[in-house]
């Protein structure tokens, strides 16, 4: 299972319904990522350009279909879903790329 990082931003319609009936949107979530064959680990609010941030759990087709359908409700006015790598994965990913044979595009095959 892989981590993942959600930023979302509401819609004024979703902030205008949150403040006439203010809750715990964790509680409407689970359920949602669980039918995803997700799990939401917790869901925080930030300042800034983004509303909010949900750390998740689960693989890329859970994690893409849950970003899919949260844009598609209308009420999100932007959802960017990122995969959250541990330190470990990096180093192991650092290793193969330095053994990979990569040539720049700008770099001309030498012909012998």
């Amino acid at each position: 299972m892989s981590l993942y990082l959600t930023h979302f931003s509401y819609t004024p319609e979703s902030w205008a319904g949150l403040m006439k009936d203010p809750r715990d949107r964790r509680e409407d979530l689970r359920p949602f990522f669980e039918a995803a064959g997700a799990r939401l680990i917790d869901m925080y609010f930030t300042f800034g350009k983004e509303d909010g941030v949900v750390l998740s759990e689960g693989d890329n087709v859970s994690a893409a279909a849950i970003s899919i359908a949260a844009a598609a409700s209308g009420s999100m006015r932007s959802v960017d879903t990122q995969v959250l790598m541990t330190v470990e994965e990096m180093i192991e990913a650092l290793h193969k790329a330095a053994e990979l044979p990569y040539r720049a595009p700008a770099e001309t095959a030498v012909h012998a």
